[in-house]
């Protein structure tokens, strides 16, 4: 009989990658400590063990906080997907662990600060108000990952979504707009082209629906003379727009993002030749999901957004 194994002594534990991933994200390990209320002196000890076991130097460390190295970025990015599979085994021992009956989970990767999708959900919370409705924002990949393992009952999203088992459903689409400044030059007028943004620089964020959002950036303007600056962030939409208030840039988003206001910035709707530039949503779901919230759900979305008559 096999004998169970053990873990050695070199054997790294999830808060020092949850620490490393904090220092990473402050730029500095008495900050993220001080959010933690960890002793700085732990997290800092526990980041230099992981260091020493791995064999990496993580951080270059300075009186101004800490910068990742080129191999601690490496380093990182492999302990960000460690937290997050983690996660998602959190979640699905859970679900398995409790009845799911008058529950729905709802996964997306947009804004629901206005739009279709913040006006369904607040419709079917009012339809059915005992189920109750979990929402999970997160990127594609993940969100995929709990569509599979069942943690999440559906998704409505943007794009392709890589499970070859799930039922998709077109909903809506939604007007791409430009984000900028209320001061800046192509405020002035009430639309901004593709080609107005040659010279600027746009600020996305690395998270989805940003990476879509330069794809099509992309596929405008063909010709990389034509193309702006594009500057990719790993941080939220909200810290994008602060930086464009900040006169960094300007950035691209989707109508439903519209309703979160903020101070000095205007949004102008984006055209080619051909008129307003559209992003499709779809709902994505297991055929083998047999929750009846999920059903409820479903009508609900069939009611609102009937798929066009055959030749429409």
């Amino acid at each position: 009989m096999d004998q169970p194994r053990m873990l050695g002594t070199n054997a790294v534990d999830l808060r020092q990658l949850q620490f490393a991933v904090a220092a990473a994200d402050y730029g500095s390990i008495r900050q993220a400590a001080e959010l933690l209320s960890i002793r700085h002196s732990i997290m800092s000890r526990s980041i230099r063990q992981l260091e020493h076991r791995i064999g990496v130097r993580v951080f270059e460390r300075s009186r101004g906080g800490v910068k990742p190295t080129p191999a601690g970025r490496s380093a990182l990015r492999m302990a960000r997907l460690i937290l997050e599979q983690v996660d998602v085994f959190v979640a699905t021992a859970k679900s398995s662990g409790r009845g799911e009956a008058g529950r729905l989970s709802i996964g997306f990767c947009t804004s629901i600060s206005a739009g279709n999708l913040r006006a369904t959900l607040a419709e079917f919370k009012n339809r059915h108000p005992r189920i109750e409705l979990a929402t999970v924002e997160h990127s594609r990949t993940r969100l995929a990952t709990a569509l599979r393992n069942g943690t999440t009952d559906v998704l409505v999203v943007t794009g392709d979504v890589p499970l070859p088992d799930n039922k998709v459903r077109p909903l809506w689409s939604e007007r791409i707009l430009v984000s900028l400044p209320e001061n800046h030059a192509l405020a002035a007028g009430p639309v901004v082209h593709w080609t107005d943004l040659r010279n600027e620089t746009v600020l996305l964020s690395q998270h989805d629906p940003g990476r879509e959002l330069e794809d099509l950036l992309i596929s405008k303007l063909v010709s990389p003379a034509d193309r702006p600056k594009i500057e990719r962030h790993d941080v939220s939409r909200g810290i994008i727009k602060s930086l464009i208030s900040m006169k960094l840039g300007i950035s691209l988003v989707l109508e439903s993002d519209i309703g979160a206001s903020f101070a000095g910035l205007v949004y102008r709707e984006l055209r080619d030749g051909t008129g307003p530039t559209r992003v499709d949503f779809s709902a994505h779901w297991r055929a083998d999901n047999d929750n009846p919230a999920l059903d409820s759900f479903l009508k609900q979305l069939a009611e609102r957004y009937p798929l066009p008559a055959a030749g429409e």
